[in-house]
């Protein structure tokens, strides 16, 4: 093969190549694109929680700047979309009194929800002598005398959305729900937990 003949090989080679190339391109951006499209159509809405009730064993200083709390909540998640499925990777769920983390966080089960189905977790807060900050303990003083305390559940966690075969990426997930405690005295832990039904929407940002 002459050395002209061998340029012409190369040259058809390198065109084949291209040509390849350009197919696989244009066979992902059309993928991306049917995707992209499926997307906008069904926009996927973010799942609805709602805090049903708690229930207190304890709250109190233990000790000058120490929390204990042991409770028990209920909440349900809606998943509002009827095309959409919804994966939660993590969710780690705990207390919080005026914006300061209270119990140690619970990992709740990794759970797919399906298209307008309803989860029921009911997980336990603890914080044992959990160290607070030291106008907590006369601003938690106040709020059992006045027979009010305002505790927040918060859950952090991933979520992922599913669409026929199609799973999305990983998404941030926050919720807040207000729990509305009315009180007549320290939660000291001693005796049957009090029981409250809140039936409170939470805030929900992904």
């Amino acid at each position: 093969m002459t050395e002209k003949e061998c340029e012409h090989h190369h040259d058809e080679d390198e065109k084949m190549r291209r040509r390849i190339g350009a197919v696989v391109l244009g066979f992902l951006a059309a993928v991306l694109f049917v995707v992209f499209l499926v997307w906008a159509i069904l926009h996927p809405h973010g799942p609805r929680f709602v805090l049903q009730d708690a229930t207190i064993y304890a709250f109190n200083i233990s000790q000058p700047n120490y929390l204990t709390s042991n409770i028990q909540v209920t909440l349900s998640s809606r998943n509002p979309n009827d095309k959409i499925g919804i994966f939660y990777d993590r969710l780690d769920i705990y207390a919080s009194y005026r914006n300061q983390q209270v119990t140690l966080a619970t990992l709740l089960p990794v759970t797919y929800q399906g298209h307008l189905d309803v989860t029921v977790w009911s997980p336990f807060l603890y914080g044992t002598t959990v160290p607070v900050a030291p106008y907590l303990s006369p601003a938690l003083s106040q709020d059992l005398t006045a027979g009010m305390v305002l505790l927040n559940i918060k859950i952090d966690g991933w979520v992922r959305w599913k669409v026929g075969t199609w799973i999305s990426g990983r998404y941030r997930l926050h919720v807040n729900c207000p729990a509305y405690i009315t009180v007549a005295g320290q939660f000291s832990g001693e005796g049957p937990g009090v029981k409250y039904q809140l039936v409170q929407r939470c805030a929900v940002d992904v």
